[in-house]
């Protein structure tokens, strides 16, 4: 058997099958394409569903990859065993209605021992109990004794996904030897021991699942294989587990060095060892295809992995952060065979480093909290922490259940478990109702998906305003296919060619008009549909238009332009955020339209007046420069040697498109731009602010936006002039002699104020009555506030000397009210805050406060009388 590290089995297979005539293509991003069934990429066909389904037509009928995948239904089990694992890489090769059993069987058997040189005496296959052809392939064709050859039942050999394609699966397994066995009389192949291990799945769809329970012969069968990259290293290296391949251990050893443990040494430490070396894969992978730590969805997923990390590294005795750091051992092994790894790298470190930090600052909160709780059990005398707290530690401060139970333990106490189980199961049912409903695909589907797979639009070019003689070759009118439309129906067009750009990414569609012999649509939305093929959505506004029939597409090259404008402007921001604020700074989502650009980028704090006014400059001279625009296409490889920027999470070919701007801004780019910066003529940002967590959002216009931008401040300048009377350069002087003027007019009407509330004071204090042998002033006051209300209450208080004031006024429609006593009169009784209290129920309001003063608001000012008597009545009660 021949020893290969993990890199070179990967290259191994791809080359394999790439001789028998598959495509072999990289790695699709983790984050699921027009799937809503998933969170994440979790095997090697998951992201080619549209294929198999025939939805999608694929870029060759064999196809070959090694995919990034994460799983996590095990996540709890990660660490405690050597076999548990998040992060994996699946590799497949599939058939699209091209070759089947007699095909893929012996290639299969073919590269495990010819190419990887495994003794055929280890090895051993299972079929599905009823898949007797398969069996006979086995033996017949490749030679496989009978005896090795294994029948299953359908649990464990037949692959179904409810009605639709199914069929059987074949497995190849290793014998490890009977040191891995579980020692039972009966342990064979396919026992859960360690023994016997499946590394290959050999999934032959043939059928199709009926909604009767029935199955039906498909026309056209395919092959999906899946071996697991790690799984087979393990073989070939021999060693025991994942953990101890040649790419995984080196991480392993990067954690040991880090926090000074040996591995195999202590059961305690090899688990914290095997979770960081697991999630720091997975963490770095996530990140690197766009996925940003958040509390819902995939982005949950990165932080529950990352912030699991950071424990066990604490465990470890690891005090500093560690884990940006460690993601550079991922990339150093893996980045070949992901560049965007290495691409990312700057990002990857920040995203990680920002996160570890704010998780150390929430579980050293979150331990507080839990010894708060602690405190409190011991002194109701409890023992057992409710399921609900132990959740809240966990969901909100990342405190796993087996941390607080720990602690817990310590001290004598336990946590209800049954209840954390069902707050769990709740969590995740309310994950699942935000991802909505979904079907095989993650979504519904619609009458486009009633069009012909192999209908395809072919686009002109980014330079043609206008194309005659091009055919209708399909039509959906109110939402059904036909054969024409009508004045008034609401179609959506497919044309043979066309001029017209589909919505991509975020570059909103094309307007415009299609005319044929008898009718004209008003196009006012391009789209790409299912399988890519362009929808022109609009309306017929005149006659009528058939398929077949030939037309005139013409689009709105006013509008374009007006979009392109942003859209190369995008590009120019993109370069001086970078600039400005990091290399961290990665798009993170934006939208392109004729009147503004939304520009989302991944950045951890507001942006200051000095950033702000300082992008706007390098936006404004990047312009100013007149850069010439040029695109080119060109490999994957030449585009990255050339420093083209490429976008999260987006899967390209081995030809893609490179905008270039002057050598100034390079990045990968399908959509429609200028030939020249300086057609965009100015740059304007508008605002700037958070949108989710990491990440910043920048609206901005160009060309006529911005002069209408800078127009219309201009008019409100001119405006301001006339109000104020001054010139525009006399404006700011002006304006600092009115704020001065008004802050001694304030002066001076706080002084009449307290003039006038000593006036009142002397009129009031005359109104003064006695109650059970207590002095009592109530008075409704008019004009005054309540801090000038409390100056006027003080002063009577004084003047009183003994007793109760209470006073009530109204302003702007509000009801102030205010009561205060004396400390004589306290002593006998009266309570100034349920005075107050009981005075402002009858205004609609409420309020208190303490014995000696306290206040109340209400809402209705006619009820202020009413609210003057309740007062003495409150106040007769008190002091009898």
């Amino acid at each position: 058997m021949k020893y290969m590290g993990v890199n070179e089995v990967r290259e191994a297979f791809l080359s394999f099958f790439e001789s028998k005539e598959h495509l072999r293509l990289q790695s699709f991003p983790l984050v699921p394409h027009n799937d809503k069934s998933l969170l994440l990429i979790n095997s090697g066909m998951a992201p080619m569903k549209a294929f198999f389904t025939g939805q999608e037509i694929p870029p060759s009928k064999r196809v070959t990859t090694c995919q990034k995948c994460i799983r996590t239904g095990d996540i709890e089990n990660v660490g405690k065993t050597a076999r548990h694992g998040t992060f994996f890489e699946m590799l497949g090769d599939f058939s699209f209605g091209d070759y089947f059993k007699n095909e893929i069987i012996p290639w299969s058997w073919e590269f495990v021992t010819k190419v990887l040189e495994i003794p055929q005496d280890k090895l051993y296959v299972t079929i599905y109990e009823e898949d007797d052809e398969s069996g006979d392939i086995w033996h017949n064709m490749v030679g496989v004794p009978r005896e090795r050859i294994k029948k299953l039942g359908k649990a464990d050999n037949f692959w179904e996904h409810g009605t639709g394609p199914c069929g059987p699966c074949t497995e190849i397994y290793y014998d490890r030897g009977e040191q891995y066995s579980c020692g039972s009389p009966t342990c064979d192949v396919g026992c859960d021991c360690d023994r016997y291990m499946e590394f290959w799945n050999l999934v032959l769809t043939q059928f199709n699942a009926e909604a009767d329970g029935t199955y039906t012969e498909l026309a056209q069968k395919n092959v999906d294989t899946g071996m697991g990259l790690e799984r087979m290293a393990t073989i070939l290296q021999g060693v025991d587990s994942i953990f101890d391949v040649d790419t995984v251990k080196s991480i392993r050893d990067a954690i040991c060095l880090k926090s000074n443990v040996k591995y195999g040494k202590n059961a305690k430490t090899d688990v914290s060892v095997r979770v960081i070396t697991d999630h720091i894969r997975s963490v770095t992978m996530m990140t690197a295809d766009g996925v940003l730590p958040s509390n819902e969805g995939r982005g949950y997923v990165l932080r529950r992995l990352l912030r699991r990390a950071a424990r066990h590294g604490r465990l470890l005795g690891i005090e500093e952060e560690f884990l940006a750091e460690l993601s550079k051992a991922v990339i150093a092994c893996s980045g070949d065979a992901y560049p965007e790894l290495v691409d990312k790298r700057e990002y990857i470190f920040k995203i990680l480093s920002i996160e570890e930090n704010s998780f150390y600052k929430t579980i050293d909160k979150g331990m507080d909290i839990l010894k708060s709780d602690m405190d409190e059990m011991k002194t109701a005398g409890q023992t057992t922490m409710s399921g609900e707290k132990a959740f809240r530690l966990y969901d909100t401060y990342g405190f796993p259940i087996d941390l607080t139970k720990e602690i817990l333990e310590e001290a004598g106490m336990n946590v209800d478990e049954e209840a954390f189980v069902a707050e769990m199961k709740q969590q995740k049912e309310r994950a699942r109702a935000a991802r909505g409903k979904s079907t095989y695909m993650g979504a519904a589907e619609t009458v486009y998906h009633e069009l012909p797979v192999e209908l395809e639009t072919k686009f002109a070019g980014y330079d043609v305003k206008e194309l005659t003689d091009v055919k209708v070759i399909a039509l959906i009118a109110n939402n059904e296919v036909s054969g024409a439309a009508q004045r008034g129906d609401s179609v959506s067009v497919f044309l043979e060619n066309t001029p017209f750009y589909a919505e991509s990414g975020g570059q909103v569609g094309d307007h415009g008009t299609i005319k044929t012999p008898k009718g004209v649509v008003t196009v006012t939305d391009c789209i790409k549909v299912i399988g890519g093929k362009i929808a022109h959505v609009g309306q017929v506004s005149e006659g009528t238009v058939f398929v077949e029939e030939k037309a005139i597409a013409t689009v709105d090259w006013e509008r374009r332009m007006a979009t392109a404008r942003n859209h190369s402007t995008t590009h120019l921001l993109q370069k001086a955020l970078r600039t400005v604020l990091g290399t961290h700074v990665e798009q993170a989502g934006s939208f392109v339209s004729p009147e503004r650009l939304r520009f989302d980028f991944t950045h951890f704090t507001a942006m200051t007046d000095e950033e702000w006014k300082a992008v706007e400059e390098i936006v404004n001279e990047s312009i100013f420069a007149s850069y010439v625009i040029e695109t080119n296409e060109m490999s994957i490889e030449e585009a990255r040697n050339k420093g083209a920027m490429a976008l999260f999470g987006e899967k390209y070919g081995d030809v893609v498109r490179v905008v270039d701007m002057g050598g100034y801004s390079i990045e990968l780019c399908g959509g429609a731009h200028l030939k020249n910066t300086a057609q965009a003529g100015s740059f304007k940002i508008l605002s700037e602010n958070g949108v989710a967590a990491g990440v910043r959002r920048i609206e901005a216009v160009t060309g006529s936006e911005a002069l209408k931008h800078y127009q219309a401040q201009e008019d409100e300048l001119k405006e301001i002039c006339r109000l104020v009377k001054a010139a525009p350069d006399k404006l700011l002087a002006r304006v600092e002699q009115l704020m001065s003027e008004q802050k001694d007019l304030t002066k001076e009407l706080e002084k009449l104020k307290a003039k006038m509330a000593g006036g009142a004071a002397e009129d009031i204090i005359n109104s003064k009555v006695e109650i059970n042998g207590v002095a009592v002033l109530a008075a409704e006051i008019k004009d005054l506030d309540a801090n000038a209300m409390r100056t006027l209450g003080d002063q009577l208080k004084n003047k009183l000397g003994s007793g109760v004031v209470v006073l009530a006024g109204g302003t702007e429609g509000k009801v102030n009210l205010l009561v205060m006593a004396t400390e004589d009169a306290v002593a006998k009784g009266a309570h100034a805050g349920n005075i107050v209290k009981a005075a402002a129920a009858v205004c609609g309001g409420g309020g208190g406060g303490r014995p000696n003063m306290a206040q109340a608001g209400g809402k209705n000012a006619a009820k202020i009388g009413e609210a003057l008597e309740k007062a003495k009545e409150v106040i007769a009660e008190q002091v009898k």
